[in-house]
């Protein structure tokens, strides 16, 4: 049996619960809002994104600590958590995932090799997160995150709703 690709079933799921979503990428560079956005009709429960490669962006726009940068990096769990909490928090979305991460050839470090993401998401049920750390070139990441946060926002919602419903 197949299943319709996770961007249909969000189409599907998302606007009968009258949940909405909103995303915070880094490393994805808005792939994930462009997966979401390329459904006809997503305008239903898709609010927006922002893409913050800077951490000044991260800072300004989703509200993302200067300590926990400084602690802990951009590519962190925590920024994710961050990423995530913020863009919903200033979206007003009921939802919100964020993606940072190295997706390479360059910009690791000895501690944070390229493949190194984590993606987050951010639902009134509360936060969850993802560390990735994924074999292949800057476009192969990119996707592969962009898969991941787009199963985690599926999962979580479909958790969420399970347990309101139960």
């Amino acid at each position: 049996m197949s299943f319709p690709p996770v961007e249909q079933q969000l189409f599907e799921l998302l606007p009968r619960h009258g949940l909405t979503l909103a995303t915070a990428e880094s490393c994805t560079g808005g792939l994930v809002a462009q997966r979401i956005t390329s459904v006809a009709g997503s305008s239903t429960y898709y609010v927006g994104g922002v893409v913050a490669y800077s951490n000044e962006l991260k800072m300004s726009l989703l509200g993302v600590p200067p300590e926990l940068l400084e602690r802990h990096g951009a590519v962190s769990r925590q920024c994710a958590l961050a990423m995530a909490a913020g863009i919903r928090e200033r979206t007003g979305a009921a939802i919100g995932v964020a993606t940072t991460g190295i997706a390479g050839p360059g910009g690791a470090t000895a501690t944070k090799p390229v493949g190194l993401v984590y993606v987050a998401c951010a639902t009134p049920w509360g936060e969850d997160a993802r560390e990735c750390r994924l074999p292949g070139d800057r476009w192969s990441n990119t996707r592969a995150s962009a898969d991941v946060a787009l199963d985690l926002v599926l999962a979580r919602a479909r958790e969420g709703l399970a347990g309101r419903a139960g």
